[in-house]
């Protein structure tokens, strides 16, 4: 061996042992349940099939709806609404034909009143000036007018 051929230093690993796992909680043993039952089935051709029955998995349970939708219930609740404001429209709308009617007929009251005024005015006794004398307090002598 030469030296240059040394060896070289050799590392030496040591395994660490594992340490076992502790819970920190208490695991519960589980109790065996009863032992599923053997079922055979005779095949037609005579074979004889044995297993474990299967005990069916309950389906999930579906959604429950109501009766009614939802969508109806609030289409419904519009019609009410709508009937409610249509009595309402109803009883504004005969409000206002009653006040049209009334003032209809303050107006004709009114033109009546005013054109009648209007009428003894223009076709009343025309005063054209000049002296009126009373024919009755007259008194006529002797072909002459004394009045």
């Amino acid at each position: 061996m030469t030296h240059t051929d040394r060896p070289t230093a050799v590392e030496v690993h040591h395994p660490q042992p594992i340490t076992p796992f502790t819970p920190t909680t208490h695991l519960v043993s589980a109790q065996p349940g009863p032992a599923p039952t053997v079922q055979s089935v005779v095949l037609p051709d005579g074979r004889v099939v044995t297993g474990y029955t299967l005990t069916p998995t309950p389906t999930p349970a579906a959604e429950t709806r109501p009766a009614v939708s939802r969508t109806a219930i609030n289409i419904a609740l519009g019609g009410v609404g709508f009937a409610a404001v249509c009595g309402g429209l109803v009883l504004l709308t005969s409000f206002i034909a009653a006040l049209t009617a009334f003032i209809t007929q303050l107006i004709i009251l009114a033109a009546v009143i005013f054109g009648g005024w209007i009428a003894v005015q223009v076709f009343g006794p025309r005063h054209t000036g000049g002296t009126t004398v009373n024919i009755r307090k007259a008194v006529i002598k002797r072909s002459h007018f004394h009045g």
